[in-house]
């Protein structure tokens, strides 16, 4: 059978991994390094041309077994990475890695799918597979896997497995002390006072710079464009999200998320269609924040310009709401009236931060009377810059794009302000990819 020809049977690009630009040298070292030091690799599949696929893409340094029972019966006290093939789908299977996650702590598994739906997600997750990836995979995205796994192994037999609360989500590195984060709603009054690009571009500076996940949720459920504004394709929305809130935990919902491949911002996009804005409620937004705080460092949320009960519910439980507003009359009265109904809401002053947009432009408004009126000193100021909209078209955030602007400056100083110092990563190494391709 031809590579073709099992890309057509099995979902695989072989040919997609023979030109993969310069990852030859990056898969040789970490092969030759710590990922085959002291951690076994097992490739578990039905088919034997899916198993010498999988474990092509790892030089051949795994080992093979038809099923999980049969692999069991090797395993021993040192740590092993079993990959699971898209034939390890099936209840038994995963009854079988549930086993292992009660009584060998020194095993993990991960597994391949041909598609990666709600329930294959839910049902991996809950018999405690480390990660699941959506075929076709690229080879240094299954090394990045298998590396990140094994981390969260024990070193032997007689070890026993970390409590799973103190688990932060897939591609576990270890234990980590439950802390939930803190969440940060970008609100405007206005439309087109540059809600959005603020938004998108605090969070990807804050995942570079924080040691723990950062979440984007686009909560402009009618006509969000978190995705377009960071050019992803998301397979799973808002709405997935919350139709599976009453099984799913956290695990389950960092698995929907989509990954910014240049900065590992976890986004949680829009739905596709503005009429599915109406199946989403303030409750359920807000049960979704609370499981997403449970992983993640900040949870930033993109709110649209509009006063109703998913906005509200998402101002009520935020710990800091930044207000964009632009600098024309208005944008700030819109502004003024806005900071008038978050306190009529009982929201505390020192939780709403406003910033203000295109705040260089020659409009002849006074920057010493809008605070005047406003009652309120600026966290930010954000100038214009031609950048922006290039960058908006191009779906590359301007703090990437153009990351010596003057507007590029300003959005760093203003997410960095909401990062505590200890955890604050100067020497945060590159992010890695998203193992869905």
């Amino acid at each position: 059978m031809t590579n073709q020809e099992v890309v057509n049977n099995r979902g695989f690009d072989f040919d997609a991994f023979t030109n993969d630009h310069d990852l030859d040298a990056e898969l040789r070292a970490a092969t030759e390094g710590s990922l085959f030091d002291g951690i076994s690799v097992a490739v578990v599949d039905h088919d034997p041309e899916v198993r010498d696929y999988i474990s092509g893409l790892l030089e051949g340094r795994a080992d093979s077994a038809r099923s999980l029972v049969e692999i069991e019966t090797r395993l021993g006290s040192q740590p092993i990475v079993v990959v699971m093939g898209p034939s390890c789908v099936r209840g038994d299977d995963f009854d079988v890695v549930a086993r292992w996650s009660r009584s060998k702590p020194n095993v993990g598994a991960v597994l391949i799918s041909s598609e990666v739906t709600t329930k294959i997600l839910k049902t991996a997750m809950k018999a405690g597979v480390k990660d699941v990836l959506a075929a076709p995979i690229e080879r240094h995205q299954l090394v990045e896997a298998i590396t990140e796994v094994s981390d969260s192994l024990g070193s032997g037999g007689t070890e026993t497995p970390a409590p799973p609360e103190t688990y932060s989500g897939i591609g576990l590195r270890g234990p980590e002390p439950v802390e939930e984060g803190r969440v940060i709603s970008v609100f405007s009054t206005k439309g087109g006072s540059g809600k959005s690009v603020t938004a998108t571009n605090v969070g990807v500076v804050m995942a570079q710079h924080s040691k723990r996940p950062v979440v984007l949720i686009d909560g402009h459920l009618q006509f969000g464009d978190a995705a377009v504004m960071l050019k992803i394709k998301p397979t799973h929305t808002v709405v997935d999200a919350v139709s599976a809130l009453e099984t799913a935990d956290s695990q389950v919902i960092k698995a929907m998320m989509s990954k910014h491949e240049a900065t590992g911002l976890l986004v949680l996009p829009a739905p596709f269609e503005p009429t599915f804005a109406d199946q989403v409620t303030g409750q359920q937004i807000v049960k979704l924040v609370e499981l997403v705080k449970e992983f993640a460092g900040h949870v930033i949320i993109d709110l649209p310009a509009i006063f109703n009960e998913v906005v509200l519910s998402v101002l009520e439980m935020s710990d800091d709401i930044v207000l964009v507003a632009g600098l024309d009359i208005p944008n700030i009265k819109n502004a003024k009236i806005g900071l008038s109904t978050l306190s009529l809401l009982g929201i505390p002053e020192n939780k709403v931060h406003l910033v203000l947009n295109r705040a260089d432009s020659k409009v002849k408004l006074d920057l010493a009377e809008v605070r005047r009126s406003l009652s309120v000193d600026p966290i930010g100021h954000i100038p214009s810059n031609v950048v922006v909209p290039i960058s908006v078209n191009r779906g590359v955030p301007v703090t990437l794009s153009a990351p010596k602007s003057g507007v590029a400056r300003s959005f760093e100083q203003l997410a960095l302000r909401f990062l505590d110092n200890h955890e604050s990563q100067s020497n945060r190494q590159p992010s890695r990819r998203r193992f869905f391709s």
